[in-house]
């Protein structure tokens, strides 16, 4: 289910910058209910309605040129996809919209994010080449903006696709480096990753390495 109605403001006729602004405002309000109705729907499960109300989100964030906001909005939207295994749909999101989004406003954190959702999303349709393409790139912007944590989770999502081509040492000397990054970090946030991402290399593996 695609959302492209959403991303594209209406044209509209010039008006006084002093409508505009009220109009924005308008518009920045509605982002918020929106978003955060789509919020109580995913939650509850119900997918379908948060993928209309994020994308009816990000139109209004649009509008009013919350580009920040919506570009969050994009990647929730995204995010709800890949929950349903829309990967295609998940893809062309991030790919098309947020990630232009990102680059047009020069947030290197969004398109950071945006790498790691690709990564994941590539990673889950089995697409390995582009995955792996697409957590380096985390990595690397993790690395110019001092994200430590993004640039574990880049480690890691590497590791996966290693696993998935089962080139078990490599994933493991991936798995051991975030282990001891997270251990620098001095933060167990991706304690249970790292125990889920060894569990997914064979035994044999792990004792011809030893």
């Amino acid at each position: 289910m695609t959302q492209t109605s959403h991303f594209v403001p209406p044209q509209e006729p010039p008006v006084s910058s002093a409508i505009n602004i009220a109009v924005s405002s308008l518009d920045e309000e509605d982002g918020n209910a929106y978003f955060a109705e789509a919020e109580k729907n995913e939650k509850k499960g119900d997918y379908d309605e948060a993928i209309t109300l994020f994308g009816k989100a990000a139109f209004e964030y649009n509008s009013s040129k919350q580009f920040s906001r919506y570009g969050t909005a994009l990647m929730r939207l995204s995010n709800v996809h890949y929950l349903q295994s829309h990967y295609t749909e998940a893809e062309q999101v991030v790919l098309n919209v947020a990630l232009k989004n990102y680059s047009k406003i020069g947030s290197k954190t969004g398109q950071m994010e945006s790498y790691s959702q690709l990564g994941k999303i590539y990673l889950a349709s089995n697409k390995l080449t582009q995955s792996m393409w697409f957590y380096t790139q985390q990595g690397i912007l993790a690395k110019q903006i001092g994200s430590n944590n993004s640039y574990i989770e880049s480690v890691l999502g590497l590791a996966h696709v290693k696993i998935r081509k089962k080139e078990y040492t490599m994933a493991s000397r991936d798995i051991n480096r975030a282990e001891l990054l997270a251990r620098s970090a001095n933060t167990s946030v991706f304690k249970n990753q790292i125990r889920e991402a060894r569990a997914l290399i064979p035994a044999k593996a792990t004792i011809r390495k030893s």
